[in-house]
């Protein structure tokens, strides 16, 4: 098989190799990397899972994106040290379903990509002899995520830029209590804000020398190990044509799963839940997409995403063209312009989404707790809620994002007890924080930027 290239979203770039993509990040055109070919899990391939483990599902999944990129056996022992830890998918009454993808070592799904894309990373860093960093914008766990896989690494450093007030105090110290190569900094201003300066910096001739790369799911090396968890699902419920419930902010969790299914997962359906910000419910119903400007604050604060990346993947992926218009400078001047509209009717029959507000979300947390002794977090509690609202027929693997604990405060007023701590966030409150507190500016962010590693 020759090496699967990769185009730009935004269709004025020239294609690239998957290890172009993934140290990249994002394409010079401001675009997302989008596969040329997506390769096929045969029927028969698919129906031996149900007998695999976790690391061997994952293999049979991203070899073929890699075959040509790495060695077979190197991959597998990626994989084999990547996914440690338990991935348990919990019956809860008939055709429902919960995927606890919070067992990592962070207690958030985001660790499925995290640990994945620093083991990769790695491997090219050594083979080429070269120092990337990576630059992430986080609006809940991916900070936590990235900051504990790529920690301690000798050739990455890691910048995390994370909105000042909308993350926990858990989340916050998952990334500011380490130190090393770890660098975080605070941002006056929304998740959305964050990402703008990430973007931009990639289209920096500046900070070229730093080998810029992202371990957000702006990069394809994120979505592809995001893959893996929809096809081991599937494998454990035992049934044809599953329907997945995922709680979407900026949409690499959505886009995992229709990259699985585009593999040749027999999804029936997506249920895309999302908070108060409903950018995408009403976009699926008009046709028309406006962004939600500045996004709503929500306790399911990594959907606060009045925006999502990804969706110019979607829209590509049946037949559109959705991108931001920029000035000359790189600086966006309207966000989420629709150049080409997608297959509205194909999309209608693959998605339905709905915007759960944080009442609905306070609800399910208390009632699922009474029914079933099941405690949810506000992300998993949108998804819930919006498997209530479509009633299938069919299975439904509802997806769980992150541990309890790390929204202690709002689990204590609704249900009056303390969420168990998971072993990876014990002693964090009492440990000492660093990180760098900056205006919401690009150029500020640019000179503490540039002064820190340089």
């Amino acid at each position: 098989m020759e090496n699967i290239l990769f185009a730009s979203t935004n269709k004025m770039a020239a294609s690239v190799t998957f290890k172009e993509a993934l140290l990249k990040g994002q394409a010079p055109d401001y675009g997302l990397y989008m596969p040329l070919y997506i390769p096929r899990i045969s029927k028969n391939n698919l129906n031996t899972f149900k007998d695999m483990e976790y690391h061997q599902i994952a293999y049979e999944i991203i070899l073929p994106f890699l075959e040509d990129v790495i060695e077979s056996e190197k991959l597998y022992q990626i994989l084999v040290d990547a996914y440690n830890f338990e991935i348990p998918v919990q019956k809860v009454r008939e055709n429902f379903y919960l995927m606890w993808l919070t067992k990592g070592p962070t207690a958030s799904f985001k660790d499925f990509a995290a640990r994945f894309m620093s083991k990769i990373m790695e491997y090219f860093a050594r083979k080429e002899g070269k120092r990337y960093t990576v630059l992430v914008a986080t609006s809940g766990d991916t900070g936590g995520a990235v900051a504990n896989a790529f920690y301690g690494l000798e050739n990455i450093d890691v910048v995390i830029l994370f909105p000042q007030k909308e993350i926990t105090e858990r989340q916050r110290k998952q990334m500011t209590t380490l130190g090393g190569n770890i660098i975080p900094f605070s941002v006056k201003g929304q998740f959305d804000d964050c990402q703008a300066i990430v973007k931009k910096a990639f289209n920096d001739s500046e900070l070229q020398k730093l080998n810029l790369t992202s371990a957000n799911s702006i990069n394809f090396g994120r979505l592809l190990p995001q893959i893996v968890y929809y096809f081991y699902g599937y494998s454990k419920v035992g049934q044809k044509n599953v329907v997945f419930s995922v709680p979407s902010g900026n949409f690499g969790n959505l886009m995992g799963g229709v990259f699985a299914k585009q593999m040749g997962l027999p999804v029936k359906r997506f249920i895309v839940a999302v908070n108060e910000n409903d950018e995408f419910p009403r976009f699926l119903t008009t046709g028309q997409y406006k962004a939600v400007i500045p996004s709503r604050q929500c306790s399911s604060n990594a959907m606060n995403v009045g925006h999502p990346s990804n969706l110019a993947r979607l829209v590509y992926l049946y037949g559109g063209w959705l991108t931001d218009e920029r000035n000359k400078n790189g600086d966006v001047t309207k966000k989420g312009v629709l150049k080409i509209s997608p297959d509205m009717q194909k999309m209608r029959e693959s998605f339905v989404s709905y915007s759960i507000t944080e009442k609905e979300v306070d609800k399910t947390i208390l009632e699922f707790w009474r029914k079933y002794k099941i405690l949810l977090e506000p992300h998993g509690a949108v998804a819930v809620a919006a498997v209530e609202k479509y009633r299938s027929e069919s299975a439904v693997i509802s997806i769980e994002t992150a541990d309890p604990a790390k929204f202690p405060e709002q689990i204590k007023r609704l249900i009056g007890i303390e969420p168990q701590i998971p072993s990876c966030l014990c002693g964090i409150d009492d440990k000492a924080e660093d990180f760098i507190s900056i205006a919401n500016d690009y150029e500020v962010f640019k000179d503490s930027f540039i002064k820190k590693l340089c």
